[in-house]
């Protein structure tokens, strides 16, 4: 018996839905491609929420509440990492890039696009980012990627490797007593909001009164 004969077979409106959608991917990639190679990705590349990664982006409120506080918090010459919380990039390098440098650091490779800013991050290697960035950051921003124990734990242990004064953390809600005891991080009034509304309550917690800033 031919091996094929058991093989699963498509429908044909499956199989054009599956021809349309790596079009789409392909058509976009080009795209990405002749940008790069005219060195014209200055704009903000909105890729689409990757769930396996567990990337929910931020809704317009949100970003534009966190580019306030990056831009009020960061000293002129200074510089602010943000980890796993690629959406903020672009908006928060056009508040500051003329006075102030923003790294991201990023599992999705989709966002090397924005390289020599961008740095490959995998929270379970916390530590394993170049030297230079240790205790450089006047601020760090992050968002884990998980709303797990281990992620938090491992998050924290790379905002303690890079910072060396302010720290903004958006997470899940239930993650309160893991932010406070692993960072002594407080509990703020701003709320962080997505584009698409999740079931987990979100909340943001930081080492300096970031609400003030928002008033």
């Amino acid at each position: 018996m031919d091996d094929d004969d058991d093989a699963p077979s498509l429908s044909a409106e499956t199989f054009a839905a599956l021809q349309e959608f790596y079009l789409e991917q392909q058509k976009r990639q080009d795209i990405l491609d002749k940008l790069e190679a005219d060195n014209k990705l200055k704009e903000n590349i909105l890729f689409e929420e990757n769930w396996q990664l567990s990337q929910f982006w931020y809704d317009e409120a949100t970003v534009h509440s966190l580019v306030k506080v990056i831009d009020a918090t960061v000293p002129d010459g200074g510089k602010v990492a943000l980890i796993s919380c690629p959406t903020l990039f672009v908006p928060v390098k056009r508040q500051i890039e003329n006075r102030a440098t923003v790294t991201l650091l990023e599992y999705d490779k989709r966002f090397k696009v924005h390289a020599p800013d961008y740095i490959f991050y995998d929270y379970n290697s916390p530590e394993a980012l170049p030297g230079e960035t240790k205790h450089s950051y006047d601020l760090v921003v992050a968002d884990p990627p998980f709303l797990s124990e281990e992620c938090i734990s491992k998050t924290a242990q790379t905002i303690k490797f890079l910072a060396k004064g302010k720290i903004v953390v958006c997470t899940g809600a239930i993650m309160k007593d893991n932010v406070e005891k692993l960072l002594d991080l407080k509990l703020c009034e701003f709320k962080p909001c997505h584009r698409n509304n999740l079931a987990n309550e979100f909340s943001c917690y930081s080492n300096f009164d970031l609400d003030a800033v928002l008033r």
